[in-house]
């Protein structure tokens, strides 16, 4: 069961939502396209951008189709997208969401403002993401690629505010401190002394260590160089 989201047991109305995103070029132009089935009703939904990118746009096709919603609803959603369904369905966006949204100690994921609006909407609404391929005769899946389309092509499309003015210190990762919790297992980490090795050139007068899983990390403000020492100690 690829089901993600409010679990709370009471009757919830269950509709289908497909969704489409896409680019021209990509980066370029963009749009999505939502179709909502309900028992009693069909709706769409499309926009676009002026700048943006083919995956963002299939999130952000996910995130309207929800916010078409105003109760909580039982909701499998259909996309073309396999970067969407696969990072929902085998849990990376929940891997990178628990660790701030990083991938490793260097690499930050992408689209974080449509994650993290997508993961808000998890709260409310129950949801179970088919992934279906694009482009084989699916008429709804056709019809949100029209729409799509169509939305990239319109004139003075706004911009994608998430995508053209992300912050630059968004994809540095703070250093780490004392009494953070360590990036592999979540243990508060400690301070420790740091020693000199004959064989370098430099030491680090401090590092933090996990008393858990023994993870080592250094800390930049800390390291001293052996040649600019003994040149301070004979000041």
């Amino acid at each position: 069961m690829n089901t993600i989201g409010n679990s709370t047991p009471i009757a919830l109305h269950q509709l289908g939502i497909y969704t489409d995103g896409g680019c021209e070029p990509n980066p370029g132009a963009g749009g999505y396209g939502v179709v909502l089935l309900h028992p009693k009703k069909r709706a769409e939904a499309s926009g676009g951008f002026r700048l943006t990118t083919n995956n963002r746009m299939e999130i952000l096709a996910a995130i309207k189709g929800l916010e078409m919603l105003k109760q909580p609803c039982k909701v499998t959603l259909y996309s073309d997208s396999q970067y969407l369904v696969e990072a929902i369905v085998k849990g990376w966006a929940a891997k990178w969401k628990k660790n701030d949204w990083w991938l490793n100690n260097k690499e930050r994921a992408k689209n974080i403002d449509l994650w993290e609006k997508l993961f808000a909407l998890f709260e409310t609404h129950q949801v179970e993401f088919r992934w279906i391929r694009g482009h084989a005769g699916n008429l709804e899946n056709e019809r949100c690629d029209q729409l799509s389309m169509a939305a990239l092509r319109q004139p003075n499309l706004p911009a994608d505010e998430g995508y053209e003015n992300k912050p630059e210190f968004e994809d540095t990762r703070p250093a780490m401190q004392e009494g953070d919790l360590c990036r592999k297992c979540s243990t508060p980490i400690i301070k420790r002394k740091g020693c000199w090795k004959p064989s370098r050139d430099y030491y680090y007068e401090y590092h933090l260590f996990c008393p858990k899983c023994q993870t080592t990390y250094q800390v930049e403000e800390a390291k001293r160089f052996v040649e600019q020492s003994r040149s301070l100690f004979k000041q």
